[in-house]
């Protein structure tokens, strides 16, 4: 569904990313690991277009995406739900969701509200609450639901689970399996909480120093602390 062809971007003049290759196949869950500030968001911004590709190439369903505007890529299946302030705080959670279908047509968003709705049912409830108001958890779902509106065949999720609660983190990951199970969404999520994306993962991706660190199964991690510990220094 999605590859990765010797990626290299960054900001300005400084290059964050070096020769970069990855592969999500339809269906997969993907998870990206590794310390702070070694590039993984920046492959998420490159993917969905907000940063300039300086080499390489991103194909998505077998077709170059390099040029592609965030609204091509949109349209084409493919959505990014960033990290950090995750929801729009002065709208109503109906508001926020009705942004995340801005390009389809009317009768198409009603469904996809619809859908989202049983999908999330806390949200139906709080449909006209404003967004700000919400639990750092409620946030968290709707910022999910409304990256699903398009129904995008790709989502790319930049650190999900910060700033959440202990106690709300099996339910977000486990949201995310229920997704990806039942509407067929394939997903790479770049996440820092490592014990809790191995284990709804099916690849893992370490990224170190801007470069590939480790390429394998969740299962080459799992109860390895010495080889987690050299991925992250």
């Amino acid at each position: 569904m999605l590859e990765i062809k010797n990626l290299e971007t960054g900001y300005g003049k400084k290059q964050v990313l070096f020769d970069v290759s990855m592969n999500i196949s339809e269906g997969e869950i993907v998870g990206i690991i590794g310390p702070n500030g070694a590039g993984k968001s920046t492959i998420l911004k490159a993917v969905s277009g907000i940063l300039t590709i300086w080499n390489g190439d991103i194909l998505f369903k077998g077709n170059s995406i390099k040029k592609n505007s965030i609204a091509e890529n949109i349209k084409s299946g493919l959505t990014f739900a960033p990290q950090g302030n995750r929801v729009f705080d002065e709208l109503t959670v109906k508001d926020n969701l009705d942004l995340g279908g801005y390009l389809l047509s009317k009768n198409e968003l009603k469904d996809r509200i619809e859908q989202a709705f049983e999908t999330f049912p806390i949200l139906k409830k709080r449909s006209k609450q404003i967004a700000g108001k919400l639990s750092g958890g409620e946030q968290q779902m709707l910022a999910l639901a409304r990256a699903l509106i398009p129904n995008p065949k790709l989502l790319l999720l930049d650190e999900p689970s910060l700033g959440l609660a202990p106690n709300l983190l099996n339910d977000v990951f486990e949201k995310f399996v229920d997704i990806n199970k039942t509407f067929g969404v394939s997903m790479l999520i770049v996440e820092q909480k490592v014990n809790k994306i191995i284990k709804i993962s099916d690849k893992i991706y370490s990224i170190k120093l801007g470069k590939v660190a480790f390429e394998g199964k969740p299962k080459e991690l799992i109860g390895y602390k010495e080889k987690l510990k050299d991925l992250f220094l």
